[in-house]
């Protein structure tokens, strides 16, 4: 068995969609675990109107509902679904989803409703895609993700419930796999004890591909992309950008955390736990041989750039001078765990801790405050990271000439530059 995963980019619009068929029959002697994105900027659109929702603007709210509401009708028209009532009907319930909060009034924490607005997306992109599927002579079932993968109330970064998730893949999925060859489901989303939706972090669909593959004892996981493979840097940023044949897990996890948007920080662990190989393969291009990311150890890898944007730098001072120490750097690391908060770069001294992150404001202000009790607190907005692992020095010259440098931070193989 083998786990497919699609990306929101080669979802994004009708002739991409019409692709899939071709890339499927390809498999066609394969049982296949399909995991397919929202279509596009759809989550983007989604979030909008959480947005609107919670800060009480109903019509804006309705008026940007029915904008996602009307594209995905069109699209579904478009590839052939408009007499079928059994999709219609489908459709109709997951809008039925949303519309219904959505004159209702806002009384939890809003990334409760962000999980209950957002995951529509996945829901409403693999239901148009399973039957176009089906018109297309590709025979598949489609499956609600919440009903299999259990999760805690952490809403928008919620923890699977491994054990519970694994029983009902194998009570509720492998079954299926008796009838069909292909199972299409959703990435990115699942679902509380309570039967309430939760997401698994922003782009967590490649994190979902990797769950299905370890409960599955997948022989892989291949992830459909609009690209080459992986690529060294952003080529959006980079055009130059040199294309990667083969990566080891460890290099990947190390690209992940610095901020590399190829590949979800949390998809290679359960991956890697069972030596399972990971294919980064060109959707556009199915023919060219993408990249194999699995345990072996690769050398002589080119420098591996990473921009994130956006960033923040949190300065925290002791007020009478004194060292900072054991309690305060514990307090901070307390601090960055209870509200949620990746430190990019961190950097202590005697009397002051330095903690880059992205600029989310809300939980910027939670930290700042929290922080205040103890420390003197400065913020420093506007920054960008740079990060290089098998730097070179010249590349690394030409990447800051003319910026300011805030701070700096070296190992042997990688370099961390915070600038203006």
């Amino acid at each position: 068995m083998k786990v497919f995963k699609f990306g929101g980019a080669s979802v994004d619009s009708v002739s991409r969609i019409r692709r899939l068929p071709a890339i499927l029959n390809n498999y066609d002697s394969e049982k296949l675990l399909i995991v397919i994105s929202a279509m596009g900027k759809t989550t983007n659109a989604l979030e909008k109107v959480a947005e609107a929702f919670y800060s009480r603007d109903l019509p804006k709210a309705l008026e940007q509902f029915g904008n996602i509401k009307q594209e995905h009708l069109e699209i579904a028209e478009t590839l052939g679904a408009s007499d079928n009532s059994r999709l219609l009907q489908r459709m109709g319930d997951v809008f039925t989803e949303v519309e219904w909060l959505l004159h209702d009034r806002p009384t939890r924490a809003f990334n409760y409703y962000y999980d209950q607005i957002v995951c529509i997306g996945e829901l409403l992109s693999t239901t148009i895609i399973s039957h176009y599927l089906q018109t297309s002579g590709i025979s598949n079932q489609w499956v609600d993700v919440r009903d299999i993968f259990a999760t805690d109330d952490q809403f928008q970064d919620a923890n699977i419930n491994w054990e519970i998730t694994s029983t009902r893949l194998r009570d509720q999925i492998l079954p299926l796999f008796g009838k069909t060859k292909i199972v299409l489901t959703q990435g990115f989303i699942g679902s509380t004890g309570a039967n309430e939706s939760t997401t698994l972090g922003r782009e967590g669909s490649d994190y979902s591909a990797a769950i299905f593959a370890n409960l599955l004892d997948a022989e892989s996981l291949t992830i459909w992309k609009d690209v080459e493979g992986v690529m060294n840097a952003d080529p959006k940023a980079f055009p130059d950008a040199i294309y990667i044949r083969e990566l080891g897990y460890e290099e990947v996890i190390e690209m992940a955390f610095y901020g590399a948007q190829v590949i979800h920080p949390k998809t290679i662990k359960p991956l890697q736990n069972k030596n399972i190989p990971l294919h980064v393969k060109c959707f556009l291009d199915p023919d060219l041989p993408g990249t194999l990311i699995h345990s072996k150890h690769i050398t002589n890898l080119p420098p591996i750039i990473v921009l994130k944007q956006n960033q923040v730098l949190i300065h925290l001072s002791s007020r009478d001078f004194s060292f900072v120490g054991e309690e305060g750097t514990a307090r901070l690391y307390n601090m960055l765990s209870e509200f949620h908060i990746q430190a990019n770069l961190l950097q202590t001294g005697a009397v002051i801790l330095q903690v880059c992150t992205d600029n989310i404001p809300v939980k910027i202000e939670k930290l700042a405050h929290e922080a205040s009790e103890l420390f003197d607190v400065q913020v420093e907005n506007g920054l960008t990271l740079l990060t290089i692992r098998h730097y070179q020095k010249e590349l690394l010259e030409k990447l800051i000439r003319g910026r300011k440098i805030v701070l700096q931070q070296w190992s042997l193989d990688t370099v961390q530059t915070l600038m203006l």
